[in-house]
């Protein structure tokens, strides 16, 4: 171990490699992330993210010149890259990180610490320092996070297992979905897989594995299997993603439809829900319950609310490249046939599942019950890294039907039941009466444009602040669900 220590603290400064990782995702944040920067700040920024690992590391900047210094000595100086020119934001992502990897391979002669950290942690300390002045959803993502992202993306949930590496040859299953294919052939947590499609694999070859499994929904893939003393060749279809499955339980004239995620079937797994209701007939409300739900698919976000609406406007993204701006929108009739609407959310709820709300609650189809919701309305893109690693970057803003953004805001309900069931039944009473305890605040929100101050968010969210859903929630929705009076004006307008 010593030794190893010590020849890491002595390996020369791989400067090639570290370019061309930087470079590409520099040049990816110059051209598409949603808020702009100049190549002098990606350098300035990205040389912060030396001074976390060494603080003896000091970084001037002026209007021509960055100083780099350690201890109070100049260890290198150069010119500021320039702005973004002709040549596009490839060019100058190369520029700024040309300059960044000259400042890090002086501060590498100079620093044991910097040496000790070792390349991959100067790639994630100057990533992770650029997107801290950026937004406080983007991220580097480590070669090994991505694979392991990888590996759930593909064998796990196409093939119901996931692999990771073993002691001997081959890959372990690690987890098995109980209602897979993987599970339906007889395979067990523990069984050795040694051979995918004939490829052997070898010793903590779980990487490669996790590639051999991917492939199309409906394809086939031939596993050869030890388990225990005994080997044999398995063949698994592969499957769609079924993800976190809707449910739906009808309470005599209400139904509850539960959405908590949105995976690839989620529009179609609701509709199929509302739809053998109707079947038995019609039901006198229903309620949408996204509490606890953290968002997924954008795609499916659109495509869940058009259940309920009829043609318009979903929502949009906003970002600067031409690709990030897009308008979903609904288009087919309201598979509901018009049944009174409530959805209930709660400080949980977040992004997909706040698009959903908020899609209702601006045209007016639904009538929100809970608290104000996450307010995370950034869209992330995944950007490549030629080390293996991932940059995890906002490149778009969601704006509402009614025009106003949802990051750093959330959805604010039409009847709030922060403070517990006694305080709800208040509002609710109000209600009846005719009264908008948050009405309001909800026609400030809908006035809003970017950008929003942060005290103007904080303001509103104050309104009816974030909790938890609690079990009264749901009688509450049931109430207002079917009392017309109360349902409207709780309706946003």
């Amino acid at each position: 171990m010593a030794v190893a220590q010590e020849a890491a603290r002595n390996a020369p400064y791989p400067r090639d490699e570290m370019r061309l990782v930087i470079g590409t995702g520099f040049a990816a944040v110059l051209e598409r992330h949603l808020e702009a920067a100049t190549p002098a700040d990606l350098l300035v920024w990205g040389l912060a993210g030396l001074t976390d690992v060494d603080p003896a590391l000091t970084v001037h900047r002026s209007d021509r010149e960055v100083r780099l210094a350690l201890g109070g000595h100049t260890l290198l100086t150069r010119p500021a890259p320039p702005a973004v020119g002709r040549e596009g934001p490839a060019a100058a992502g190369g520029a700024a990180a040309d300059a960044l990897t000259l400042f890090q391979q002086a501060a590498w002669a100079a620093s044991p610490a910097l040496r000790s950290a070792g390349a991959p942690r100067l790639i994630r300390e100057s990533f992770e320092a650029v997107f801290a002045h950026l937004d406080p959803f983007s991220r580097y993502v480590t070669p090994e996070e991505a694979q392991a992202a990888r590996e759930r993306r593909t064998g796990e949930a196409g093939l119901g297992l996931r692999l990771a590496p073993g002691r001997g040859a081959g890959a372990v299953i690690a987890a098995l979905a109980h209602d897979g294919p993987a599970a339906a052939a007889g395979l067990e947590v523990g069984d050795r897989v040694l051979a995918i499609d004939g490829v052997p694999l070898r010793t903590r070859d779980a990487g490669t594995a996790a590639g051999l499994l991917e492939g199309p929904a409906g394809s086939e893939v031939r596993l050869l299997v030890q388990q225990g003393r005994r080997r044999r060749e398995v063949t698994l279809l592969r499957t769609l993603p079924v993800g976190t499955p809707v449910t739906a339980e009808r309470q005599e004239e209400v139904l509850i439809i539960r959405v908590p995620g949105f995976s690839a079937q989620t529009e179609r797994q609701a509709a199929a829900a509302l739809l053998a209701a109707l079947a038995q007939g019609a039901p006198q409300a229903v309620l949408l319950d996204l509490r606890g739900n953290r968002g997924g698919l954008l795609s499916q976000a659109a495509a869940v609310a058009d259940i309920f609406l009829g043609d318009g406007e979903a929502f949009r993204t906003l970002g600067r490249h031409p690709e990030a701006s897009r308008i979903y929108v609904t288009a087919r009739p309201d598979l509901s046939e018009g049944v009174p609407l409530v959805v209930l959310v709660d400080g949980r709820t977040a992004s997909s599942a706040e698009i959903v709300a908020a899609s209702l609650g601006d045209r007016g189809r639904a009538a929100i019950v809970g608290t104000v919701t996450t307010g995370k309305g950034l869209v992330q893109l995944v950007v490549p890294l030629p080390d293996g690693g991932e940059l995890l970057m906002s490149w778009s803003r969601l704006i509402m039907p009614a025009g106003w953004p949802l990051q750093g805001v959330g959805v604010l309900p039409g009847l709030c039941t922060y403070g517990g069931a006694e305080a709800a039944g208040r509002n609710l009473a109000a209600l009846r009466a005719g009264a908008r305890p948050m009405g309001p605040a909800q026609a400030r929100q809908r006035a809003l444009r970017h950008p929003v101050p942060a005290a103007a968010a904080e303001e509103l969210r104050a309104t009816c602040p974030p909790g938890e859903g609690q079990d009264s929630d749901l009688a509450l929705a049931r109430s207002l669900a079917l009392d017309p009076l109360a349902l409207a004006a709780a309706t946003a307008r």
